[in-house]
């Protein structure tokens, strides 16, 4: 199973991972276009767009679900959705995961900022009713802020009596300095291999000595980094939204780049994964133009679990990175039969799309930017993008990732108790009333969704 896929995972995200309703929004709509198209008239069902890991919301509504029972037993109840104020309109999953929760026998569901929690009789409450759990969309930074503007004393009381998904303990695994750890030589044989062999090498950025790639010493990172550029990432560790990343080729000003990462303080270094590794060629059409073209886009894949539980993934396109906030999009995600090969599949599409003409795909791209609005599938002032192709992958590539997660989960909490014991050997630049904050819910396990970021190929990558 270890070659059911290529490539590596960029990074993981602990603290509260997005995109678990985002792909069931752009399968619905990716079923519809691709009926519209048509590309293969009476074959429609070579492609699958509606199995269930397809669809990560319910696994993950599953998961809050039990989260619920283990602390409050079969009692109905109040889950709360906690966002940011300004996002509470503009976040589409987070008002729906409301309205998923909501279908639930028993619990009720609401989404606020975390400034209208409340103490009640003890309890933490919203408008005088207990509150028995909270999934909180931000990580421990973000409410350590919140918490000094607003004094959110009933959500750090939740997190003591721990109620909120994802754990704040999470947190310190989920800096993407941890993938040093995982290519340590000296502690790889802690991990998983499967995980070790999927993760590029890393290491935080300042200077120091090391071991490079190839397990020789560096005497000097920085320096080396300057003269390996090309071959090389620059990332914050606690980023997000690609805010911050530098990219070897892409980005040239390497003396700028590693004097603002130094002053930072808290940058990684890490291998660069090959484009062509995790790039597709996918049909584009410019609409005012009327003309089409296909293109090399960038295929981000996330993979969304739990513990012993793989609930799906999100498949994003774009440039570097591929995530919407810097400009990229959705792409859909078909189940196809195990003897199709995917490279020879994704030609044809490509070519039958083509065939179609720029009149009509550019009509078809209109119909689907339509179906975003209506949707409310939409970031900033418009919709957001969706590849007009979607992604191929069969359902052993599926097991195979569905142990891979396993997998990481597993590593993760080996993480945590190094990193608890003081033995990951690496430097963690954490604000001590954050760190107050997660020591005061540490994970060890309990529920909780984890995201894995994969920079992989079903067979369809660029040769």
């Amino acid at each position: 199973m270890t070659d059911a896929f290529l490539g590596y995972h960029s990074e993981w995200n602990l603290g509260s991972p997005g995109g678990w309703d985002y792909q069931r929004i752009t399968q619905e709509i990716g079923k519809t276009v691709w009926r519209k198209m048509n590309p293969f008239p009476g074959e429609n069902e070579v492609l699958d767009f509606e199995y269930p890991l397809l669809c990560p919301v319910n696994g993950f509504v599953e998961m809050l679900v039990n989260a619920w029972q283990s602390l409050n037993g079969r009692n109905g109840g109040l889950i709360a959705v906690i966002a940011e104020e300004e996002t509470l309109c503009d976040v589409v999953e987070n008002r729906n995961l409301v309205s998923h929760l909501n279908r639930i026998g028993g619990i009720s569901s609401v989404l606020l900022a975390p400034q209208y929690l409340e103490i009640s009789n003890g309890k933490v409450a919203y408008n005088g009713k207990p509150v028995g759990l909270i999934f909180m969309d931000f990580n421990t930074n973000v409410l350590l802020d919140l918490h000094r503007k607003h004094n959110l004393e009933p959500l750090l009381q939740a997190v003591r009596e721990g109620r909120v998904i994802n754990p704040r303990g999470t947190e310190p695994v989920n800096s993407k300095g941890m993938f040093e750890v995982l290519t340590d030589p000296e502690k790889q044989k802690f991990f998983n291999p499967g995980t070790v062999r999927r993760t590029p090498w890393t290491r935080q950025f300042f200077g120091r000595k090391t071991t490079g790639p190839d397990n020789r010493e560096i005497p000097d990172l920085v320096e080396w980094t300057r003269i390996n550029w090309n071959d090389l990432v620059l990332k914050p560790e606690r980023g997000y939204s690609g805010k911050g990343v530098k990219v070897g080729r892409k980005d040239t000003d390497i003396d700028n780049i590693i004097e603002t990462a130094l002053k930072s303080g808290d940058y990684i270094v890490q291998q660069k994964i090959p484009f062509k590794l995790w790039g597709e060629i996918i049909p584009e059409v410019n609409q005012a133009d009327r003309y089409i073209s296909l293109k090399q886009f960038q295929t981000d894949f996330r993979c969304l679990f739990g513990e012993g539980v793989l609930m799906g993934f999100l498949g994003r396109v774009g440039g570097i990175p591929t995530n919407v906030g810097s400009g990229g999009g959705m792409q859909p995600l078909a189940v196809v039969r195990e003897e199709t090969n995917i490279r020879d599949l994704t030609n044809s599409i490509n070519e039958a799309i083509i065939n179609l003409g720029p009149d009509k795909v550019a009509e078809i791209s209109e119909f689907q930017d339509k179906l975003a609005i209506e949707n409310r599938f939409t970031y900033l002032l418009g919709p957001i993008k969706i590849a007009l192709r979607p992604r191929l992958i069969k359902v052993s590539q599926m097991k195979a990732l569905e142990e891979y997660c396993q997998g990481i989960w597993e590593d993760c909490l080996i993480l945590e108790k190094m990193w608890q014991s003081g033995e990951l050997g690496i430097r963690m630049k954490i604000d001590p009333e954050e760190l107050e904050i997660i020591r005061s819910q540490p994970w060890n396990g309990s529920p909780a969704i984890l995201a894995s970021d994969g920079l992989f190929s079903f067979g369809a990558h660029i040769l």
